[in-house]
């Protein structure tokens, strides 16, 4: 079962371009996420993530639903259409119940650039990511700059460490909530 391991923190685009500076080369991709739920809300009430992404063009659904020590499975798919993406989710190991939720619609969104750079560090690699855009919900868009840290492969304690040194360097602050909630709050949902 795929876990997904991350620190994520508030950072102004200030911040973010002397973090950038500091560890030069990064990839850009250009973001556009669809956030989809039921109209009854099945998924929040479970605490599930399903959204559709285009990265720089390229279709990727995703699904994330919680563990009891509050990370995340994760599992994706490169597949442009929902439906055919949640087959495949619930093929590699997603909840089967996915697959009986019916009338998914897209209920917010984000629409952001990331650039992202792979670090090889003494006892683990990660993925640095400094996100700029916008979310998207009813009706509304609110800015945001953040900064994450994704442990690839490699001891947690030791992403968690580099994320923590990051923060303290930097003056950043932690961000406990993920896009889609901070999207959802924007819709009012």
């Amino acid at each position: 079962m795929p876990r997904e391991f991350e620190k994520k923190y508030e950072a102004s685009p200030r911040e973010l371009a002397a973090i950038r500076e500091r560890f030069g080369s990064f990839t850009e991709i250009a973001m556009e996420t669809a956030y989809f739920d039921t109209p009854e809300g099945a998924l929040r009430k479970r605490h599930w993530m399903l959204r559709l992404r285009l990265e720089n063009g390229k279709a990727v659904c995703t699904l994330k639903t919680p563990l009891p020590d509050g990370s995340r499975q994760e599992w994706e798919v490169e597949n442009p259409s929902l439906d055919a993406a949640v087959l495949e989710l619930c093929k590699l190991g997603g909840p089967r119940e996915l697959l009986s939720l019916t009338g998914l619609q897209k209920v917010c969104a984000a629409r952001f650039t990331r650039l992202a750079s792979l670090l090889e560090l003494p006892q683990c690699t990660v993925e640095l990511a400094l996100d700029q855009g916008v979310f998207l919900g009813g009706g509304r868009e609110q800015p945001f700059s953040e900064l994450e840290v994704e442990l690839k492969q490699g001891s947690e304690e030791a992403a968690a460490a580099f994320a923590a040194e990051l923060a303290r360097e930097y003056g950043l602050r932690e961000e406990p909530k993920s896009k889609v909630q901070r999207a959802l709050a924007l819709a009012g949902l």
